[in-house]
């Protein structure tokens, strides 16, 4: 018998807000411990929580983004459980009225799942919390950290959609990146800015109902969620099909090791007692509100990418580095919203621009440390430093496809522009780049180039068909560059046959 995946994911995100959920301390990494905490924070006797404007916000922003709906009403939660990291001995929470529900992340993938190299998976729902404090174990004692106890966190509820672990790291990655984009958080997997935990069972192919769910808890990256998702797959199948009984149950990824190990036996809802917190009001957003946060909602990824290969032709790994870097797009759309050939643009931005941007960084970052200055200290060049505009780029490919200049000017003209901010006419006056596209001059550069070089003549001659190029790069030098290269070709091609 076959048996396939089922796999739902639950992720945890802090949200990017300037102080804790309830309080006014800091939300901020890398504080000394239990430094950025209070008697709130803290959960200490007769305190009562404030709930943060900006994570509500972000809350219902990101269900907006999930393309979720927005209730009417929502509410917090005691959930009560007892870790040595959880001050309060509950954690508050959304339960069963959450903020958003029922929305859905459409991405690229191709494999079992997807249709035209897209899937889409539907999320349950994007309730807000707060974060615990941090374990930190040693070797004969461990420590506990509170200062991320109390931060904003967004727990975002994935169906059961996902079929694979390839799918589970392709759905968290875009799902990461809608986020980050739309300013809900910076996402920082090495901060602990996001969490996963994957449910994970089996069943066999062609039927509907599910088997035990199994928990893998506190996955810190994608690629540790794909591996573990690998070998809890194929232990559950190992399991099924040696005739025992899985059991919903909650396990660790020993990332080293390569394998899960059982923590506990699942609870169930009611293990935790919820109940609605007495000290915060119910939520019920306005029509105003909600319009404010819906103007903030950004183009999607996804739907970026496909609309600059749609409006501007662009092949798809272009459009995909203008996916991932915002700004780097916006300043491409700025240069080609009147260009008749973007993708020439693009190239420039592409492989010239950002090249030039890491260049000037290096040599920034290199120039700084022999000052003995901390590369922390100096701010890295970015689009909003450059000294020339966007149209510039327009007026440089515009001159080279009318044969003005060459290629390679071209990119000496690109440099004096990086450098200077002129504009590429002004340069090519100032330095006399301008392309020779005179028949007259260039054929006598031809017949001069035909006469001191009687072997390649000959070669090419005789058939050899590369001996051209030798040809065409000594007029090239002839000229100093200037000579127009596809008109070299064809005096020369013309003369030599002749």
């Amino acid at each position: 018998m076959e048996y396939e995946a089922v796999i739902g994911l639950e992720t945890h995100v802090q949200l990017k807000t300037k102080s804790k959920m309830w309080c006014g301390c800091a939300n901020a990494f890398g504080a000394p411990p239990n430094t950025n905490v209070c008697p709130v924070c803290l959960g200490l006797p007769g305190v009562l929580p404030v709930p943060n404007a900006e994570a509500l916000r972000k809350t219902v922003l990101t269900g907006y983004l999930l393309n979720c709906g927005i209730p009417g009403f929502a509410k917090f939660d005691r959930k009560s459980y007892f870790y040595p990291d959880m001050p309060k001995n509950y954690q508050l929470t959304q339960y069963d009225r959450p903020s958003t529900a029922n929305g859905f992340v459409e991405f690229e993938f191709n494999g079992p799942g997807s249709v035209a190299g897209l899937a889409r998976v539907r999320i349950t729902r994007a309730h807000l919390e707060e974060d615990v404090g941090k374990n930190t174990h040693f070797e004969r004692h461990s420590g506990v950290d509170f200062n991320r106890a109390g931060v904003p966190l967004l727990e975002i509820v994935s169906e059961p959609d996902l079929t694979s672990p390839d799918m589970a790291y392709a759905y968290l990655n875009a799902l990461t990146e809608i986020l980050h984009q739309g300013g809900i958080s910076d996402c920082d997997l090495e901060k602990g800015m996001v969490r996963c935990d994957v449910n994970i069972s089996v069943r066999p192919v062609g039927t509907k109902a599910l088997g035990a769910k199994i928990e893998i808890k506190n996955m810190n990256s994608f690629s540790g969620v794909r591996r573990a998702a690998e070998y809890e797959i194929a232990r559950q199948i190992e399991v099924v099909q040696r005739g025992e009984k899985l059991i919903q149950s909650t396990r660790r990824w020993d990332d080293a090791a390569g394998l899960t190990e059982q923590m506990r036996t699942k609870e169930d809802a009611h293990d935790y007692r919820y109940f609605p917190d007495p000290d915060l009001l119910p939520l019920a957003p306005t029509d105003a509100w909600l319009a404010d946060i819906q103007a903030q909602v950004i183009e999607l990824p996804l739907a970026r990418k496909q609309r600059l290969m749609r409006d501007y032709g662009l092949p798809a790994g272009d459009a995909e580095v203008f996916k991932n870097n915002v700004a780097l797009g916006n300043y491409f759309e700025a240069a080609a919203r009147a260009a008749k050939n973007p993708k020439a643009v693009a190239n420039w931005i592409i492989n010239n621009l950002q090249s030039k941007l890491a260049e000037a960084n290096l040599k920034e970052a290199a120039e700084q440390a022999a000052l003995g200055v901390a590369a922390a200290d100096g701010q890295p060049l970015t689009l909003a430093d450059l000294k020339f505009p966007p149209a510039a780029l327009l007026e440089l490919v515009a001159l080279v496809e009318a044969k003005t200049i060459s290629s390679s000017a071209a990119q000496q003209v690109f440099a004096e522009m990086f450098a200077t901010g002129k504009a590429p006419a002004i340069i090519v006056q100032e330095k006399g780049l301008a392309q020779v596209s005179d028949t007259g001059a260039i054929e006598k550069l031809c017949d001069e180039t035909i006469a001191a070089n009687p072997n390649p003549v000959a070669d090419y001659r005789a058939g050899k068909v590369a001996a051209l190029n030798s040809l065409k790069g000594q007029v090239m030098k002839l000229s100093k560059g200037k000579a127009n290269p596809a008109l070299v070709g064809e005096i020369l091609e013309r003369k030599l046959q002749g």
